[in-house]
């Protein structure tokens, strides 16, 4: 089974903490072993996995992102987003997580984020558990 984490973005660069969310299909499914996807199907976002009890580590990321791919640059792009879609290809789609003893394998910092980088915006997060 497919779950969706349904998310709407607040700016054109943030990073959503969806930890608790992922955490909690696990629970709903009684997942004890295996393995999750979380993956993003947009070109302008992504998921990752970093630091979740610093903010400014959060912040950091998005301005040095920023700072490698400005809006401003003379890209040829139509739309004039390939600043998200460089962004989004760093961050990548997908992260995989271990499931042990019903939680995720995560560091003791670490948290799962969707990464929009041309908000705001709906946006849809795909999980998958691989029992």
């Amino acid at each position: 089974m497919i779950h969706e984490i349904h998310l709407q973005s607040q700016r054109r660069d943030e990073m959503i903490d969806i930890t608790a969310q992922v955490e909690k299909l696990l629970v709903q499914e009684n997942v004890q072993e295996g393995l999750i996807v979380v993956y993003s199907s947009h070109t302008t976002a992504g998921v990752m996995i970093n630091e979740n009890a610093d903010p400014d580590v959060q912040k950091d990321i998005l301005r040095r992102l920023g700072e490698i791919y400005p809006w401003e640059a003379k890209d040829r792009h139509l739309e004039g987003n390939s600043a998200a879609h460089l962004k989004a290809s760093i961050a990548g789609t997908s992260q995989t997580v271990i499931i042990h003893n019903g939680k995720l394998l995560l560091g003791r910092w670490q948290g799962i984020y969707f990464c929009e980088f041309d908000g705001p915006r709906a946006r849809i997060c795909y999980v998958k558990i691989l029992k």
